[in-house]
């Protein structure tokens, strides 16, 4: 969007990633290769000295947590080293990473300072305007969400605001402080968190009380003010990551989070609770649990988008193995290249008919639904069974839902 209007040079440690936008190919599928041939002063590099002309840099790296939920700022500390190795006086500094409110001025800023040997607000300035991107979304786009703009002086966040007006259709909310813009960002993922851990704890609830969970929802959207949110696992490098730079940040000043913590621990159980209800319906009919089949329909953490960040999908896969189950995983989606290297799983590109003793719908990709339950009902052996975990099918036509 930037590239339609001004000079932008895009820059990416991967040369492979570098090398697909140059042929106007985005592999996240967010961008067609028009939109990409229209912006007509976008350039991009994997070298740092084509980046010294510059004056205003945009870091847009990840921010996952480690294996014991904490907090992984490392490319955040290495985008920052970066980008201070040819910082100059003027220059102005954006950050867009998912952050735990300070991390912009207490750990970013003091980065850009020593390594650079200039001043913050002297010599250089900074910014915070989160990203709003949800994948897969082909009407909430870029410039249709309004975005959130802060920066490090009242001229500056001026500044700041009018640069991101120049592509938000949305408009734009310039926040008071960068600590405000950052809380901001990361409360709306915990927010969405908390309400799909009450609705997946209804749903197991439900699933008890042998009723229906999605005719449960559907009566209760007639009142207007009722949110429609769905059960299921809970992925992504959003919703299932941001609340724990939140929690984080609120146990380094002393306070533990009751509610924000007890849904992250529902939602990351949801995986190995499917798989012990469907182990449990498999036992009822008696199926064969040792060396059974089971096919798993979608690897991505959403449908209709390739990527598989944080999915949880691999928790389900995981909890039927200890059952000694044969797990296989389509998803014309995902890249198999990343299933291997990220998960370890080698994805099948063709389901076989008959061989299933299960199938499990964990994704609603396009795909799926165009399928239908005949066809997927083929992919089963004479007694097997549909877990279908996104009401991709009617409720007749599955055997258990979650």
């Amino acid at each position: 969007m930037f590239g339609k209007k001004r000079l932008v040079a895009g820059y990416d440690i991967s040369a492979k990633r570098i090398n697909e936008l140059r042929h106007a190919l985005d592999s996240t599928m967010e961008v067609t290769s028009e939109e990409l041939r229209q912006a007509k002063h976008l350039t991009f590099t994997t070298h740092q000295d084509e980046l010294k002309t510059c004056t205003c840099f945009i870091i847009t790296v990840p921010t996952p947590v480690d294996q014991h939920k904490q907090p992984n700022l490392s490319p955040l500390i290495s985008a920052s080293k970066f980008v201070s190795g040819i910082l100059k006086r003027g220059d102005v500094v954006i950050y867009e990473s998912t952050v735990y409110p300070g991390v912009t001025e207490e750990v970013c800023v003091p980065i850009l300072e020593q390594n650079s040997g200039l001043t913050f607000n002297q010599d250089f300035y900074c910014g915070y305007s989160p990203e709003r991107i949800n994948p897969g979304d082909r009407v909430h786009r870029l410039k249709n969400v309004k975005k959130i703009t802060a920066g490090s002086t009242p001229l500056v966040a001026e500044l700041i605001d009018s640069l991101y007006g120049e592509i938000i259709v949305a408009g734009t909310h310039k926040a008071p402080s960068i600590k405000v813009a950052e809380a901001a960002k990361v409360i709306e993922n915990t927010q969405r968190d908390i309400n799909i851990a009450l609705i997946n704890e209804l749903a197991i609830i439900l699933n008890r009380l042998e009723i229906d969970t999605e005719a449960v929802l559907k009566a209760a959207e007639s009142k207007w003010n009722f949110m429609p949110f769905r059960p299921g696992l809970v992925g992504g490098h959003c919703i299932g990551v941001d609340p724990y730079y939140l929690t984080n940040k609120a146990e380094a000043v002393g306070y533990h989070p009751q509610v924000i913590l007890a849904g992250r621990r529902l939602n990351d159980s949801m995986g190995f609770y499917v798989a012990s209800r469907l182990i449990k319906e498999m036992i009822k009919k008696s199926i064969q649990l040792e060396n059974a089949r089971v096919l798993l329909m979608g690897l991505t953490f959403k449908e209709n988008c390739p990527d598989t960040r944080n999915t949880r999908v691999i928790d389900l896969i995981n909890g039927l193995e200890e059952y000694s189950v044969k797990v296989d995983v389509f998803d014309p989606w995902a890249s198999a290249e990343e299933a291997k290297q990220e998960y370890g799983i080698e994805l099948i590109t063709q389901a076989p008919t008959a061989l299933y003793d299960a199938i499990v719908i964990a994704v609603a990709h396009d795909e799926f639904r165009k399928l239908g339950a005949q066809r997927i009902r083929s992919l089963g052996k004479p007694r097997h069974i549909i877990y279908d975990l996104k009401y991709v099918l009617k409720e007749s036509e599955s055997d258990i839902r979650l």
